[in-house]
């Protein structure tokens, strides 16, 4: 308001001294609209850097920190496009391996550069158990959100972000204490992995001290606890009938929980053969009423605690036996989330 008479002083002034154009010069700068501040420029919200996808054909080390620990692992990606949004095998080792052992006796890297997937190793520490088994048997690692199933479950997602994985075609598998574990991980997120495969292992059941994991593994499992499973994983089983470690009858157990499940009327076919090395095997697919395989039931004839079909190079491993890695990607890739 000061500057208003001011202004208007001034021009009457001017026009006093006879100077009319100054006068109507100065009555102007009254009408001149103000200067509205600079528009302030919105700072873009920082995006966080995308994770670097490791190059085909490269085998990584490396180690993934949750809330639920920190665990070693080995990554494979295979050869070929890295713009592929590939599937993700989850592979559990067994007591006493390591995960580069493993991914040799499995020879699954190999399969992964023919058919086109990811293979994830975790690896089980010494000091979390001195032979390396996977502690499956402690109820702290049987559920989601924490314990092994969880650092397992965190590693994975993780793994699916770094190499932007088909989140539709996540598999879990292992043989021994891993089969048990992978069995374990798979019913505690269902919605994480689409399908499990196991060898040599041991169902889901009432089992939370070693002595009932070791009366279990002998063939001598407790009663199994009444009432209704949830809908169970589709699952693909492996074990040698002449297993001295964890037995044979084990491999019941996953279709008693099928069973227990109600998923309706069950079919089975059985399929003999021998392998090229001369193991015969008998095969029991269990389908539901669509036709679509529930349970793959392998019994190898002959064999022991071994991996069926594996590579003399990695430890547990059973050269002359049908291929189970083969067999279970059929099984696994033939399944994805929502089909």
């Amino acid at each position: 308001m000061a500057d208003m008479f001011k202004t208007w002083r001034k021009a009457t002034r001017l026009a006093q001294r006879r100077r009319p154009l100054s006068a109507a010069m100065a009555l102007q700068d009254l009408f001149k609209p103000g200067l509205s501040p600079a528009p302030r420029k919105r700072s873009k919200p920082q995006s966080r850097p995308q994770p670097t996808r490791p190059p085909p054909g490269s085998f990584i080390a490396g180690n993934h920190k949750s809330r639920s620990g920190v665990i070693a692992y080995r990554l494979y990606i295979p050869v070929g496009s890295p713009r592929r949004r590939m599937p993700l095998i989850v592979m559990l080792h067994g007591c006493t391996q390591t995960a580069e052992d493993f991914a040799t006796g499995t020879r699954m890297n190999r399969l992964a550069d023919e058919l086109g997937f990811l293979v994830l190793y975790p690896e089980q520490s010494q000091k979390a158990n001195f032979a390396r088994c996977w502690n499956w048997h402690a109820p702290e690692n049987q559920g989601a959100g924490a314990g092994e199933a969880g650092m397992i479950a965190s590693l994975t997602r993780h793994v699916i972000d770094l190499c932007n994985a088909n989140p539709a075609r996540v598999y879990i598998a292992g043989i021994s204490a891993g089969g048990a574990a992978a069995a374990i991980i798979g019913a505690a997120y269902p919605r994480l992995y689409v399908a499990v495969g196991v060898h040599s292992g041991v169902a889901v059941g009432d089992i939370q001290t070693l002595q009932s994991a070791l009366t279990a593994m002998r063939g001598k499992r407790t009663a199994q606890p009444a009432g209704k499973l949830p809908r169970q994983l589709p699952t693909i089983v492996f074990h040698g009938d002449q297993d001295k470690v964890v037995h044979p009858s084990n491999a019941g157990g996953f279709l008693h929980n099928l069973e227990r499940a109600g998923m309706g009327p069950l079919t089975m076919r059985t399929v003999t053969g021998t392998s090229d090395g001369g193991r015969a095997f008998t095969r029991r697919i269990y389908q539901e009423p669509s036709g679509k395989p529930l349970l793959e039931e392998w019994t190898i004839h002959g064999s022991g605690h071994s991996w069926s079909g594996g590579s003399p190079l990695g430890s547990h491993t059973d050269p002359a036996g049908p291929d189970a890695s083969r067999e279970m990607l059929r099984f696994f890739l033939a399944r994805r989330r929502g089909g």
